[in-house]
């Protein structure tokens, strides 16, 4: 790929800087000098670490939709991302891993990047599916076994109350799969032997999992009292304004996730989420009952979200990329840095966003 260059006010780990930034794949060079008022500001690409789908598609559905949904994703400033399985019987859990799998071994023109899936369920508490289809069960040791070799799944949702549920995290933690604690039931004693064991974060936190109460602080309190690390979906549905302030307070580095369904980027209708069909409407997604079903949101909506709540770009900007980048240990990614990828969002002005680059690509967005 020939040097692309971009002049601008860049935002780096060390802080702003006035000047240009020079890539081919990943960041060549970045170069103080003098730049127009009113010039772009350039941050990191969006680092999404759950997302079941996006465009129509449902990453269940295998290595063509996972495809749609790294398109859609890349056009709202998402430049690496994990698609999100849910609970399914083993063999079509296979076949979408496998699915993912291929996307991640070769990114197309105008996708995002795949940095692996996330394995959200199946060993999670029956109790607190939510929109989690009906096939939660305890974990299988082959089964484990085989997810820890093949190398794509990077990150593990699960409930550790469930037996056998600490054993899995601390295989998963040791071949290096991240785990997060989610759909569950557990009690803050619990949550808390499950960080001990090898548990790092929490996923959508507050949602799915047994409530804060002053006299029983449950898996919420142990994230608030405990986490340096949590998921949050920001599209103030799943969670009020009010409760994401608190954990932006207690969690150094709690960070978002859309838990974007294939209603991403659609119309209100009617879509697949594994074997359910959930109903977009408006800026949410449900369940018949009316139980939340993921979201609709974008990762350049979460940043407004967060620019409203008054968080400056520059801490919107880590808890978007720079944090998620590092809970799974991708330090290439999340950062705009010499030799890291040059995966860029530029915002005029006003904060909106006008340019997308993934790996050195720049993306149309329409």
């Amino acid at each position: 790929m020939s040097e692309e260059e971009r002049i601008g006010r860049i935002l780096t780990p060390g802080g702003w800087v006035a000047g240009r930034i020079v890539y081919d794949t990943h960041v060549l060079a970045i170069e103080p000098g003098a730049v127009a008022s009113g010039a772009p500001r350039i941050i990191p690409g969006f680092v999404d670490l759950h997302v079941p789908g996006g465009g129509g598609a449902d990453v269940m559905q295998g290595t063509d939709a996972v495809r749609v949904a790294a398109r859609l994703h890349a056009r709202h400033g998402t430049t690496s991302f994990l698609p999100a399985t849910i609970t399914a019987p083993e063999e079509e859990l296979t076949s979408a891993l496998s699915g993912i799998g291929e996307v991640q071994a070769e990114r197309e023109p105008g996708e995002a990047r795949v940095l692996g899936a996330h394995m959200e369920g199946p060993y999670i508490n029956a109790g607190r599916l939510g929109a989690q289809p009906p096939f939660a069960r305890g974990p299988e040791s082959e089964f484990i076994e085989s997810v820890c070799a093949d190398q794509i799944v990077k990150l593990v949702t699960l409930a550790p109350e469930i037996e056998g549920g600490l054993d899995a995290i601390r295989a998963f933690a040791k071949a290096g799969i991240a785990v997060q604690i989610g759909h569950t039931d557990a009690d803050y004693e619990t949550a808390c032997t499950a960080m001990d064991a090898g548990a790092r974060g929490f996923t959508h936190l507050f949602n799915a999992m047994s409530a804060l109460h002053h006299r029983a602080p449950g898996v919420a309190g142990a994230a608030l009292a405990r986490a340096e690390y949590a998921a949050i979906i920001p599209d103030g549905v799943h969670v009020a304004d009010g409760a994401l302030l608190a954990a932006l307070r207690a969690i150094p580095k709690l960070f978002m996730v859309t838990d974007a369904t294939a209603a991403a980027g659609m119309p209100d209708g009617v879509y697949p989420l594994g074997s359910h069909m959930v109903t977009k409407r408006g800026d949410s997604v449900f369940l018949d009952d009316e139980t939340l079903a993921g979201s609709a949101l974008t990762m350049d909506a979460a940043l407004a979200r967060l620019l409203a709540l008054g968080l400056p770009v520059e801490e919107a900007s880590l808890r978007l990329s720079t944090y998620p980048a590092d809970f799974v240990g991708r330090w290439d990614r999340g950062r705009i840095a010499v030799r890291g990828w040059a995966d860029l969002v530029v915002l005029d002005g006003q904060m909106k966003m006008t340019e997308v680059v993934v790996e050195g690509e720049t993306i149309s967005l329409n």
